[in-house]
């Protein structure tokens, strides 16, 4: 899993109004995270900034949450696609 992709998974599982601060998304991703990865506090960082620079998250002060655009996006992908009717 990706830094990126935990950071979205811990933001939707505190599901904070506010958004979610980056100490207890660091938090949540250090305890979920397998046995077999090392953490790295720099890799961490540079997700969140590039998050927030593509317009996939919101920083409000310390804290961060999804963007409107990125929920329709997460929305969309989730939806299933109908297929075509047979003619």
């Amino acid at each position: 899993m990706s830094y990126k992709a935990a950071i979205v998974s811990a933001i939707t599982e505190f599901k904070d109004r506010a958004g979610s601060s980056s100490i207890a998304i660091k938090k949540h991703m250090q305890a979920n995270m397998s046995a077999d990865k090392k953490w790295l506090n720099g890799m961490f960082l540079n997700a969140l900034k590039k998050a927030v620079a593509d317009g996939d998250l919101v920083q409000n002060k310390n804290s961060y949450k999804l963007s409107p655009e990125f929920k329709k996006k997460a929305a969309a992908a989730l939806k299933p696609k109908k297929k075509a009717a047979p003619k």
